[in-house]
């Protein structure tokens, strides 16, 4: 009897661990994504549309888990995690990327864009492709763009011109091009996490941010600095990544779901990206921002020269920059 009793007790929990292994292997798997932005932001709109195309595309068996405000920490460590195959996606920023391929930085040229919608035209051409396959000696495939609105300039005092920005803090991207052009305007770029942007504005730690209206939207920060100068002065795109260790462990069909999930919601969020620039604009006039039409003529000037600086010393930037110009020929 007793021995009886163990051999069920032994089927019992061979059937119990069975049943473990097999409901483990009906759960979905799950693919975390890393980026910077809030949830409300675009390129986190972006992430979710991945993650509903790849859950309709699988039956459930694969979805993306979206971690928006750096909750996997900075890109510096997302791209760790890309290239250790850790985490499986990321939308990441241009800045972030250029210390591997500094042809990006082409994306950052001041006003080489008219608005997001010529932006998102731009990656068509051959030079923005052959910046997304150089990420491949870097560990990450690069699998499209995703846009924010255009750059703009929200001060605690009104900008109407470059003067007014001489000797102000100015919130800036980590990336050269960006510092190049803020100093070529008077100002002092000041790096810092969007999190600490409104507190440095209230204790005028900063004077200004250089800001999509997708975050002003998302962050509020027009509550600290009401002033919104239309300076447009450059896009600012993301790159949608996929860690190539990942990707060489999966099946080819699910590469090829992956990837059609991952295309749609590039394409879907480019209309996404054009129609919230009104909408955003709208959103911030209505939530009391003084928004501040400008002349360009000075800011485009200088923007002329900053650009020379980048167009001589990289070929695919030069290629890239006269390519885009010529989609409006």
């Amino acid at each position: 009897m007793i021995q009886f009793a163990k051999k069920v007790s032994f089927l019992s929990a061979g059937l119990l661990s069975a049943g473990l292994l097999f409901t483990g292997s009906v759960q979905a798997q799950t693919l975390k994504l890393g980026l910077v932005t809030p949830p409300s932001h675009v390129w986190s709109q972006v992430g979710e549309r991945i993650n509903e195309n790849l859950q309709e595309k699988s039956g459930g068996a694969m979805k993306v888990e979206v971690n928006p405000l750096s909750k996997l920490g900075p890109e510096a460590q997302m791209i760790n995690l890309l290239q250790s195959g850790a985490m499986p996606l990321g939308i990441l920023t241009l800045g972030a990327l250029t210390n591997r391929d500094e042809s990006l930085i082409g994306w950052s040229l001041p006003y080489l864009f008219d608005d997001v919608e010529h932006a998102t035209q731009a990656t068509e051409v051959e030079a923005a492709q052959q910046m997304l396959a150089n990420l491949d000696a870097h560990g990450m495939l690069g699998v499209g763009y995703a846009f924010a609105g255009m750059r703009h300039v929200l001060s605690t005092k009104p900008v109407n011109e470059p003067s007014d920005l001489e000797g102000q803090k100015i919130r800036a991207f980590p990336s050269a091009i960006f510092n190049d052009w803020w100093t070529a305007n008077g100002a002092a770029p000041t790096a810092m996490p969007l999190s600490e942007v409104a507190p440095s504005l209230t204790t005028n730690l900063l004077n200004a941010v250089d800001v999509d209206l997708d975050a002003v939207v998302g962050m509020k920060f027009h509550q600290q600095a009401p002033y919104l100068a239309l300076t447009n002065h450059m896009a600012f795109p993301a790159v949608i990544v996929v860690s190539k260790r990942y990707w060489d462990r999966l099946d080819e069909d699910k590469q090829k779901m992956l990837m059609e999930s991952i295309k749609e919601a590039e394409q879907w969020g480019y209309q996404r990206a054009i129609d919230a620039e009104l909408e955003n604009l709208a959103a911030v006039k209505a939530d009391g921002a003084e928004v501040i039409d400008i002349d360009l003529t000075s800011f485009k000037e200088i923007g002329d020269k900053v650009n020379q600086k980048y167009l001589d010393n990289n070929p695919l930037r030069a290629q890239f920059y006269e390519q885009v110009k010529n989609l409006n020929n």
